[in-house]
C-alpha cells in the first residue's frame, strides 16, 4: 500500500467551488469551466473537484490546496476550457515550465497569466508533487473522467517525502475568486456556450482548409490535363509540317 501523510490542519486551507473527497487519494481534478462533474468525481475516488475560471488568481487557489496536501501526486484537467483565460492550457504550462522573476507563467496563452501570491518555491514543489497532468480538456464526458481518474488510483506512488507545504492567500478561507481578482470570470452557461464556438470554429476552419487543399489538387489535375493535351498538339503539329 502506498504510504500517507497528513494534509495541512483543516485541509483544503482555501476555498472555493470544489467539494472534497478522500484526503488520501492521490487525484485533483479541476473541471476548468464546467460545473455538475464534481460529485461523480469524488465518487470515483478524488480528493478534491471543483472548477477553475481564472489563470491567476484561480490556478494559484487550486496550488495552495494541492501542495498543503502531499498525497495529490495527479492533476485532472476536464470540462469546458475558460475562453479568454483559457486557464487549462495555463495549468499545463505552469507545471510544465514553472514561473518567470515577474511571476507569469512561461508558455501560458491567458490574458493575465501572472501568479502574484504564490513564489518559484510555491510552484517548484507543485511541479514536483504533481507527477502527471492528465490533459482531458473540454471532455465533459465523465465516463471517460471516471477511467482517467481510476487510471491514476491504480498508479498511486504515494505522498511526496516532504511536509505539506502551506502559503497564505490574500482572503484565505473566505475569500471567492471572484472577490479577489480584478478579472470578473464568465459564467458557466456562457463558458460552455464560447468553448461550443471554439470547437465549431476549429471545425469550419479544419474543413475550409480541407476545401482548399481539395480545389487546389483539382484545379493542378485540370491544369496538368490542359498542358499534356497542348504539348500533344503541339508535337503533332511539328511532325505534320
Amino acid at each position: 500500500m502506498a504510504n500517507k501523510r497528513e494534509p495541512a490542519p483543516g485541509w483544503p486551507i482555501v476555498s472555493g467551488e470544489y467539494v472534497v473527497g478522500n484526503p488520501e487519494s492521490c487525484v485533483g481534478v479541476v473541471t476548468l469551466g464546467s460545473h455538475g462533474l464534481e460529485q461523480a468525481c469524488i465518487d470515483a475516488g478524488a480528493a478534491i473537484a471543483g472548477p477553475c475560471h481564472t489563470e491567476n488568481l484561480g490556478i494559484e487557489k487550486v496550488v495552495a490546496n494541492y501542495i498543503s496536501n502531499p498525497n495529490i501526486r495527479f492533476m485532472i484537467l476536464c470540462g469546458s476550457e475558460v475562453q479568454g483565460h483559457i486557464t487549462g492550457q495555463c495549468f499545463k504550462a505552469l507545471w510544465e515550465n514553472g514561473i518567470g522573476d515577474d511571476g507569469g507563467i512561461i508558455g501560458a496563452k491567458g490574458a493575465i497569466p501572472f501568479l502574484e501570491n504564490v513564489n518559484k518555491e510555491a510552484v517548484e514543489r507543485f511541479r514536483r508533487q504533481i507527477v502527471e497532468v492528465v490533459d482531458l480538456i473540454d471532455c465533459e464526458d465523465i465516463g471517460k473522467i471516471t477511467q482517467a481518474i481510476k487510471e491514476c488510483l491504480s498508479k498511486d506512488p504515494g505522498a511526496i517525502d516532504e511536509d505539506p507545504f502551506i502559503i497564505e492567500l490574500e482572503g484565505g478561507k473566505g475569500g471567492g475568486e471572484e472577490e479577489e481578482g480584478v478579472i470578473k470570470p464568465i459564467t458557466p452557461e456562457m463558458a460552455i456556450i464560447e468553448s461550443r464556438m471554439r470547437l465549431i470554429g476549429n471545425e469550419m476552419c479544419y474543413n475550409g482548409l480541407l476545401a482548399k487543399w481539395q480545389a487546389g489538387y483539382y484545379n493542378g489535375k485540370i491544369q496538368g490535363i490542359a498542358t499534356g493535351l497542348f504539348l500533344m498538339l503541339l508535337i503533332m503539329g511539328i511532325l505534320m509540317f
